[in-house]
Protein backbone atom coordinates (compact mmCIF):
# COMPACT_ATOMS: atom_id res chain seq x y z
CA UNK A 1 0.00 0.00 0.00
CA UNK A 2 1.44 3.33 -0.92
CA UNK A 3 1.71 6.21 1.37
CA UNK A 4 -1.07 8.34 0.42
CA UNK A 5 -3.07 5.10 0.16
CA UNK A 6 -2.47 5.14 3.97
CA UNK A 7 -3.29 8.32 4.83
CA UNK A 8 -6.32 7.98 3.31
CA UNK A 9 -7.43 5.14 5.02
CA UNK A 10 -6.07 6.37 8.46
CA UNK A 11 -7.95 9.55 7.64
CA UNK A 12 -11.16 7.08 7.13
CA UNK A 13 -10.94 5.55 9.73
CA UNK A 14 -10.43 8.33 12.02
CA UNK A 15 -13.44 9.97 11.07
CA UNK A 16 -15.38 6.85 11.68
CA UNK A 17 -14.42 5.12 14.96
CA UNK A 18 -12.94 8.64 16.98
CA UNK A 19 -15.84 8.54 19.11
CA UNK A 20 -16.33 4.49 19.53
CA UNK A 21 -15.64 2.86 22.47
CA UNK A 22 -12.36 1.15 22.68
CA UNK A 23 -10.22 -1.19 24.72
CA UNK A 24 -6.61 -0.31 25.03
CA UNK A 25 -4.33 -3.29 25.27
CA UNK A 26 -0.86 -4.23 26.20
CA UNK A 27 1.75 -7.13 27.11
CA UNK A 28 2.78 -6.92 30.86
CA UNK A 29 7.00 -6.51 30.84
CA UNK A 30 7.89 -6.12 34.69
CA UNK A 31 7.01 -8.16 37.48
CA UNK A 32 4.30 -10.58 37.81
CA UNK A 33 2.42 -9.23 34.42
CA UNK A 34 5.88 -9.97 32.07
CA UNK A 35 4.09 -11.71 29.02
CA UNK A 36 0.37 -11.23 30.07
CA UNK A 37 -1.50 -9.49 28.38
CA UNK A 38 -3.67 -6.29 29.95
CA UNK A 39 -6.18 -4.20 28.89
CA UNK A 40 -8.86 -1.43 30.05
CA UNK A 41 -12.09 0.29 28.56
CA UNK A 42 -12.37 3.84 27.13
CA UNK A 43 -14.89 6.18 25.77
CA UNK A 44 -12.96 7.78 23.31
CA UNK A 45 -9.83 8.25 21.09
CA UNK A 46 -8.14 10.64 19.41
CA UNK A 47 -6.24 11.10 16.56
CA UNK A 48 -3.46 13.72 16.55
CA UNK A 49 -1.59 13.68 13.50
CA UNK A 50 -1.11 12.14 10.23
CA UNK A 51 2.19 13.08 9.39
CA UNK A 52 3.51 10.76 11.36
CA UNK A 53 0.63 8.90 12.58
CA UNK A 54 -0.17 9.44 15.91
CA UNK A 55 -3.12 8.89 17.85
CA UNK A 56 -4.03 9.38 21.90
CA UNK A 57 -5.82 8.04 24.64
CA UNK A 58 -5.78 9.13 28.22
CA UNK A 59 -5.49 6.83 31.27
CA UNK A 60 -6.25 7.15 34.94
CA UNK A 61 -3.00 7.91 36.68
CA UNK A 62 -4.68 5.97 39.69
CA UNK A 63 -5.44 2.92 37.61
CA UNK A 64 -3.48 -0.72 38.33
CA UNK A 65 -2.56 -0.53 34.92
CA UNK A 66 -1.16 2.99 34.58
CA UNK A 67 2.61 1.79 35.48
CA UNK A 68 2.46 -0.89 32.82
CA UNK A 69 0.95 1.31 30.27
CA UNK A 70 3.29 4.77 30.74
CA UNK A 71 6.03 2.61 30.50
CA UNK A 72 5.64 0.07 27.83
CA UNK A 73 7.22 -0.11 24.21
CA UNK A 74 3.80 -0.27 22.81
CA UNK A 75 -0.09 -0.46 22.85
CA UNK A 76 -2.84 -1.15 20.69
CA UNK A 77 -6.77 0.88 20.44
CA UNK A 78 -9.67 -2.02 19.37
CA UNK A 79 -12.72 -0.32 18.80
CA UNK A 80 -15.12 -2.53 19.90
CA UNK A 81 -18.30 -3.70 17.66
CA UNK A 82 -21.71 -3.04 18.64
CA UNK A 83 -22.35 -7.01 19.90
CA UNK A 84 -19.34 -6.23 22.28
CA UNK A 85 -21.13 -4.81 25.00
CA UNK A 86 -20.11 -7.82 27.41
CA UNK A 87 -16.62 -7.22 26.66
CA UNK A 88 -16.62 -4.01 27.14
CA UNK A 89 -18.09 -4.74 30.62
CA UNK A 90 -15.13 -6.41 31.13
CA UNK A 91 -12.51 -4.38 30.73
CA UNK A 92 -14.11 -2.18 32.69
CA UNK A 93 -14.42 -3.90 35.97
CA UNK A 94 -11.72 -5.08 38.24
CA UNK A 95 -11.66 -9.07 36.68
CA UNK A 96 -8.71 -10.70 37.52
CA UNK A 97 -8.08 -12.15 34.17
CA UNK A 98 -9.96 -9.57 31.56
CA UNK A 99 -8.77 -12.13 28.51
CA UNK A 100 -9.73 -15.07 29.83
CA UNK A 101 -12.99 -15.06 28.08
CA UNK A 102 -12.71 -13.49 24.77
CA UNK A 103 -10.23 -14.49 21.63
CA UNK A 104 -7.73 -12.74 20.77
CA UNK A 105 -4.15 -12.21 19.14
CA UNK A 106 -0.79 -10.25 18.75
CA UNK A 107 -0.94 -7.50 16.23
CA UNK A 108 1.74 -6.74 14.11
CA UNK A 109 4.19 -4.65 16.77
CA UNK A 110 2.84 -6.96 19.58
CA UNK A 111 0.08 -5.49 21.52
CA UNK A 112 -3.38 -7.60 22.13
CA UNK A 113 -5.46 -7.38 19.06
CA UNK A 114 -9.17 -8.70 20.02
CA UNK A 115 -10.80 -10.70 17.84
CA UNK A 116 -14.50 -9.49 16.25
CA UNK A 117 -13.72 -5.64 16.36
CA UNK A 118 -14.71 -3.17 13.78
CA UNK A 119 -11.13 -1.60 13.78
CA UNK A 120 -7.52 -1.42 15.56
CA UNK A 121 -4.45 0.30 15.79
CA UNK A 122 -1.27 -1.28 16.78
CA UNK A 123 0.89 1.61 18.40
CA UNK A 124 4.21 2.07 19.36
CA UNK A 125 4.44 4.36 22.47
CA UNK A 126 5.69 7.85 21.25
CA UNK A 127 5.05 10.02 24.51
CA UNK A 128 3.03 10.57 27.48
CA UNK A 129 2.08 13.45 28.66
CA UNK A 130 1.12 13.97 32.64
CA UNK A 131 -2.50 16.01 32.45
CA UNK A 132 -3.72 16.43 35.86
CA UNK A 133 -5.16 13.01 37.64
CA UNK A 134 -4.72 11.72 33.51
CA UNK A 135 -1.98 11.13 31.62
CA UNK A 136 -2.03 10.48 27.77
CA UNK A 137 -0.79 8.02 25.65
CA UNK A 138 0.68 9.13 22.41
CA UNK A 139 0.92 5.83 20.47
CA UNK A 140 2.53 6.01 16.82
CA UNK A 141 0.43 3.68 14.59
CA UNK A 142 2.25 0.94 13.57
CA UNK A 143 -0.01 -1.39 11.50
CA UNK A 144 -3.87 -0.83 11.83
CA UNK A 145 -7.51 -2.39 10.22
CA UNK A 146 -10.44 -1.87 9.89
CA UNK A 147 -14.45 -3.61 8.76
CA UNK A 148 -17.95 -2.22 7.73
CA UNK A 149 -18.71 -3.23 11.10
CA UNK A 150 -20.91 -0.72 13.34
CA UNK A 151 -19.42 -0.01 16.22
CA UNK A 152 -20.40 0.61 19.78
CA UNK A 153 -20.84 3.78 21.31
CA UNK A 154 -21.27 5.18 24.73
CA UNK A 155 -23.44 8.29 25.84
CA UNK A 156 -24.87 9.73 29.11
CA UNK A 157 -24.47 6.54 30.87
CA UNK A 158 -25.32 4.21 28.01
CA UNK A 159 -24.49 2.06 25.27
CA UNK A 160 -26.04 2.86 22.15
CA UNK A 161 -25.48 1.63 18.47
CA UNK A 162 -26.51 2.55 14.88
CA UNK A 163 -29.51 0.75 14.99
CA UNK A 164 -30.65 2.95 18.41
CA UNK A 165 -33.03 5.10 18.65
CA UNK A 166 -32.05 8.74 18.20
CA UNK A 167 -29.94 9.94 20.98
CA UNK A 168 -30.00 13.67 22.27
CA UNK A 169 -26.46 14.95 20.26
CA UNK A 170 -23.60 15.34 22.07
CA UNK A 171 -21.56 18.40 21.97
CA UNK A 172 -20.77 20.00 18.60
CA UNK A 173 -17.12 19.77 17.64
CA UNK A 174 -14.78 22.64 16.42
CA UNK A 175 -11.09 22.33 15.28
CA UNK A 176 -9.16 25.48 14.94
CA UNK A 177 -5.74 26.54 13.10
CA UNK A 178 -2.87 27.70 14.79
CA UNK A 179 -1.12 28.21 11.57
CA UNK A 180 1.96 29.90 12.69
CA UNK A 181 5.26 31.52 10.15
CA UNK A 182 8.27 33.02 11.48
CA UNK A 183 6.57 34.07 14.48
CA UNK A 184 3.35 35.24 13.80
CA UNK A 185 -0.01 33.73 13.35
CA UNK A 186 -2.49 34.00 10.88
CA UNK A 187 -5.77 35.75 11.79
CA UNK A 188 -8.59 36.14 9.87
CA UNK A 189 -12.18 38.83 9.68
CA UNK A 190 -14.58 37.10 12.62
CA UNK A 191 -16.99 39.19 10.40
CA UNK A 192 -17.97 41.59 13.76
CA UNK A 193 -15.33 43.94 13.18
CA UNK A 194 -12.39 41.50 15.11
CA UNK A 195 -9.81 39.21 14.25
CA UNK A 196 -9.96 35.10 14.80
CA UNK A 197 -8.70 31.63 14.25
CA UNK A 198 -9.73 29.65 11.33
CA UNK A 199 -11.79 27.19 12.17
CA UNK A 200 -14.51 24.63 11.12
CA UNK A 201 -17.59 22.51 12.91
CA UNK A 202 -16.44 18.70 12.81
CA UNK A 203 -19.03 17.05 10.59
CA UNK A 204 -19.11 12.57 9.97
CA UNK A 205 -15.50 13.00 8.31
CA UNK A 206 -13.61 13.39 11.49
CA UNK A 207 -11.21 16.06 12.86
CA UNK A 208 -8.34 15.13 11.00
CA UNK A 209 -10.27 15.74 7.47
CA UNK A 210 -12.15 18.83 8.71
CA UNK A 211 -8.90 20.30 9.65
CA UNK A 212 -6.88 19.42 6.30
CA UNK A 213 -10.08 21.33 4.63
CA UNK A 214 -9.52 24.08 6.67
CA UNK A 215 -5.92 24.56 5.58
CA UNK A 216 -6.60 23.70 2.23
CA UNK A 217 -8.73 27.00 2.25
CA UNK A 218 -6.23 29.10 3.12
CA UNK A 219 -4.12 28.00 0.23
CA UNK A 220 -0.83 28.15 1.99
CA UNK A 221 1.69 25.69 2.55
CA UNK A 222 1.10 24.23 5.82
CA UNK A 223 0.76 21.62 7.54
CA UNK A 224 -1.58 19.55 10.10
CA UNK A 225 0.73 19.94 13.28
CA UNK A 226 -0.20 19.10 17.13
CA UNK A 227 -2.72 19.39 19.20
CA UNK A 228 -1.89 22.67 21.69
CA UNK A 229 -5.37 22.91 23.30
CA UNK A 230 -8.64 20.50 23.87
CA UNK A 231 -11.21 22.87 25.61
CA UNK A 232 -15.40 22.96 26.21
CA UNK A 233 -16.96 25.93 25.67
CA UNK A 234 -20.49 25.65 27.58
CA UNK A 235 -21.87 28.84 26.91
CA UNK A 236 -21.77 27.42 22.80
CA UNK A 237 -21.97 23.94 23.73
CA UNK A 238 -19.21 23.47 21.73
CA UNK A 239 -15.68 20.80 21.85
CA UNK A 240 -12.74 22.81 20.74
CA UNK A 241 -9.84 21.04 19.41
CA UNK A 242 -6.68 23.59 18.29
CA UNK A 243 -4.20 22.15 15.93
CA UNK A 244 -0.52 24.07 15.98
CA UNK A 245 -0.27 24.26 12.20
CA UNK A 246 3.69 25.14 10.83
CA UNK A 247 3.39 27.14 7.50
CA UNK A 248 6.34 27.28 5.48
CA UNK A 249 4.59 29.74 2.59
CA UNK A 250 2.50 31.26 0.32
CA UNK A 251 0.06 33.65 0.56
CA UNK A 252 -3.76 33.08 2.68
CA UNK A 253 -6.31 33.47 0.56
CA UNK A 254 -8.01 35.69 3.54
CA UNK A 255 -6.52 37.35 6.42
CA UNK A 256 -2.85 38.22 7.17
CA UNK A 257 -0.15 36.83 9.65
CA UNK A 258 0.26 38.93 12.85
CA UNK A 259 3.43 38.92 15.15
CA UNK A 260 2.60 36.50 18.00
CA UNK A 261 2.65 39.70 21.02
CA UNK A 262 -0.07 40.79 23.27
CA UNK A 263 -0.16 44.47 21.80
CA UNK A 264 -1.12 42.74 18.09
CA UNK A 265 -3.73 40.22 19.67
CA UNK A 266 -6.09 42.78 21.23
CA UNK A 267 -8.81 42.91 18.04
CA UNK A 268 -9.14 38.57 18.96
CA UNK A 269 -12.96 38.92 19.94
CA UNK A 270 -13.41 35.49 21.78
CA UNK A 271 -11.74 35.60 24.65
CA UNK A 272 -11.00 31.78 25.05
CA UNK A 273 -8.77 32.39 21.88
CA UNK A 274 -7.46 35.34 22.83
CA UNK A 275 -5.75 33.84 26.31
CA UNK A 276 -4.54 30.65 23.96
CA UNK A 277 -2.85 32.76 21.89
CA UNK A 278 -0.75 34.92 24.54
CA UNK A 279 0.21 31.61 25.72
CA UNK A 280 1.07 30.22 22.40
CA UNK A 281 3.26 34.03 22.87
CA UNK A 282 4.80 33.51 26.05
CA UNK A 283 5.31 29.81 25.45
CA UNK A 284 7.17 30.61 22.03
CA UNK A 285 9.60 33.19 23.48
CA UNK A 286 10.53 30.65 26.66
CA UNK A 287 10.68 27.83 24.30
CA UNK A 288 8.35 25.71 26.48
CA UNK A 289 5.45 24.47 25.57
CA UNK A 290 1.94 22.46 26.88
CA UNK A 291 -0.78 21.45 25.88
CA UNK A 292 -4.32 23.06 27.64
CA UNK A 293 -7.15 21.08 28.82
CA UNK A 294 -10.39 22.70 30.40
CA UNK A 295 -13.23 24.65 29.39
CA UNK A 296 -13.28 28.74 28.09
CA UNK A 297 -12.61 30.10 31.46
CA UNK A 298 -10.64 27.94 33.21
CA UNK A 299 -8.21 24.61 32.79
CA UNK A 300 -4.15 23.31 33.29
CA UNK A 301 -1.98 23.52 31.02
CA UNK A 302 0.19 19.86 30.75
CA UNK A 303 3.28 20.74 29.81
CA UNK A 304 5.59 18.63 27.01
CA UNK A 305 8.69 17.18 27.43
CA UNK A 306 11.56 17.87 25.01
CA UNK A 307 11.79 20.12 21.62
CA UNK A 308 8.95 21.88 21.04
CA UNK A 309 6.81 20.21 18.20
Amino acid sequence: MSDADTRRHLRDAFGTFMTGVTVVTTIGHSGETTGKPLGFTANSFSSVSLEPPLLLVSISRSSSNYATFSTAKGFAINILAEDQRDISNTFARPVADRFSTISWQNGPHGSPIVDGVSAWFDCATHQIVEAGDHALLIGRIEAFAFTPAPGLGYYRGSYFTANSAAIAPGPEVVVTAVVERDGAVLLIDDGMGGLTLPTAKVGREGATAALAKVLDSLTLHAAPGFIYAVFEDNALGHQHIAFRCPCTGGMPAKGAFVELAPANLTDVTDPAMAVMLNRLAEESRQGNYGIYFGNQTSGRVAKLTGDAP
